[in-house]
């Protein structure tokens, strides 16, 4: 009978009913919390929860964040975080705080029980990231008094991730309610193992230990079925986050592989590159911001040319001031090209500061997506499409442009090229441009991502020329395999041997195969082409 009243007082909350004999149970409930008992705190939470009192929220929130207080002539009120006090029967504002205040005090279980009664009252919220909370706190808790409410919550809910949660609750409470029928339990297994999720494992390996052997036998089969399942998500997973990290590496890399490839050019500074287009990208959202703060989602489209002009003009001034007297000696262009790294950090770093920028990421590259067991983030998802765009339009530029076929040229047989009447000077300096503005293109990307710090290029230097080495210098086609290659590969090494080791193993790796391949995997073909 009192399960059953328990359930009608939960309905009664959820459609607004029986308000007398929730004032009543709301008022018993806070005549218990100031016993100071563990127990009769957990009583009283339940009636407060099922009570449908206007300020049963207000007091449960309360409790659960430690700013419930009572008195010793058992008045209750509330601390509000902005330091006001509120009587807790009526949420009127209290002119000074209560004497002699003391905090309900809580433990594990009460906690849990808190957690229950959150969800009981957020569970039919007309907000959707409400309902989807208060669903996952009922999850957490399997508080069994929150069964009328999710059946009703169930019924009436659009949402289908919101659905799933709920039902995955729902589930969870049957599977561990002690006086839950086999019929129950079986169903609720075979509702967990539909859901296949870490939560359902959980609740799965949680099962009493007093159950019959079917029921074992059926939690058994569907914890193993699950654990399949998920292992086959992490290594679908484990790939996705290799394509991220591979989409990272293409795009740090692709100038390079040009700028290498035509000149033969060691740059140390194209880190450096891609550091002036993350600046640059900060510096155009710093404008918007002030100036035209409604353009913000599409600061990045404005950043895009302007990170490409900028970095396509310093690398047009280093390649005529420094590099162009160096050509063919290939450790000074190294040297020459680390000073000027240095140079360029310092720069930033006096003008910016040596402290990280914010750099805002537009509302189309915020969220997440969920497929299955996979989880996509929509800014590494965005990334991968601009990188794919990025080497697509610098392939059709090669391919089918007249500058594309100088570059070729001068790429496979730079004397033949200049004897044909390409200069060769001319196309060395808006390459070097080129590759510079793509390392300007990829920093706008790196930015979204990475900390935009005058050390931003040094983390992405090493790698880069892994990749380009690694793809076949000067093969856009190699690079892209290189860098996506890589980027799995280390993605799933990490696991097993950690991130600074996975990346040493790797490096060995690629040493190994640069003794037996050392124009990497996709060579220039060509009878003219130079050793």
């Amino acid at each position: 009978m009192t399960r059953f009243l328990r359930a009608l007082l939960v309905v009664g909350l959820c459609l607004g009913a029986l308000p007398g004999l929730a004032q009543d149970a709301f008022e018993t409930g806070l005549q218990r919390l100031a016993q100071d008992s563990f127990g009769e705190t957990t009583t009283a939470i339940s009636e407060i929860a099922t009570s449908g009192a206007s300020n049963a929220a207000l007091v449960i929130e309360a409790l659960a964040d430690g700013r419930l207080f009572f008195t010793a002539d058992k008045q209750i009120y509330v601390k509000k975080p902005t330091g006001e006090f509120l009587d807790a029967r009526t949420g009127a504002t209290l002119a000074t705080e209560p004497t002699g205040g003391s905090a309900v005090r809580l433990n594990n279980r009460v906690r849990n029980v808190v957690q229950g009664a959150l969800g009981n009252l957020g569970i039919l919220s007309s907000d959707p990231v409400k309902r989807k909370e208060a669903a996952l706190a009922v999850l957490r808790s399997k508080d069994a008094t929150a069964l009328p409410a999710l059946e009703t919550a169930i019924k009436q809910e659009k949402d289908r991730a919101i659905l799933r949660t709920l039902e995955t609750a729902r589930a969870a409470i049957f599977v561990t309610k002690l006086d839950a029928s086999d019929a129950d339990r079986l169903a609720a297994i075979a509702a967990l193992r539909e859901v296949g999720n870490q939560d359902a494992l959980a609740t799965l390996r949680g099962l009493p230990t007093s159950v019959s052997a079917p029921v074992a036998e059926a939690a058994k089969a569907a914890i193993g079925g699950i654990e399949s399942r998920l292992a086959l998500w992490e290594v679908v997973q484990t790939a996705w986050y290799g394509l991220s990290l591979g989409s990272v590496l293409l795009l740090a890399a692709i100038g390079l592989a040009i700028t290498f490839g035509v000149m033969g050019v060691i740059n140390m500074a194209h880190g450096e590159m891609v550091m002036i287009g993350a600046y640059t990208t900060f510096v155009v959202q710093e404008i918007i911001r002030a100036r035209f703060p409604g353009l913000f989602d599409y600061s990045l489209v404005f950043a895009l040319p302007l990170a490409f002009l900028t970095a396509g003009l310093v690398g047009l001034i280093i390649e005529r001031t420094v590099i162009r007297f160096l050509y063919g000696r290939p450790l000074e262009t190294l040297l020459a090209t680390w000073g000027v790294s240095l140079i360029l950090q310092q720069a930033v770093r006096t003008y910016f500061g040596p402290t990280n920028q914010a750099v805002g990421a537009p509302a189309f590259m915020s969220g997440l997506i969920e497929v299955g067991g996979l989880s996509i983030t929509l800014g590494r998802l965005w990334i991968i499409v601009f990188a794919f765009l990025a080497f697509l339009a610098l392939l059709g530029a090669l391919r089918y442009t007249s500058f594309g076929l100088q570059i070729r040229a001068v790429t496979q047989n730079r004397r033949m090229a200049a004897n044909m009447g390409i200069r060769t000077n001319y196309i060395d300096a808006l390459t070097f441009a080129l590759g510079s503005g793509i390392a300007g293109v990829a920093g706008v990307a790196l930015s979204q991502i990475d900390n935009v710090s005058p050390n931003l290029g040094q983390s992405y230097i090493i790698d880069s020329f892994m990749v380009v080495v690694f793809g076949g210098v000067g093969n856009l086609w190699g690079t892209l395999v290189s860098a996506l290659s890589l980027g799995i590969a280390n993605k799933i090494l990490e696991p097993f041997a950690g991130a600074v080791l996975g990346k040493i193993l790797i490096l060995v790796g690629l040493i190994l195969f640069v003794q037996k391949k050392p124009r990497g995997l996709f060579p220039q073909k060509g009878r003219g082409v130079e050793a």
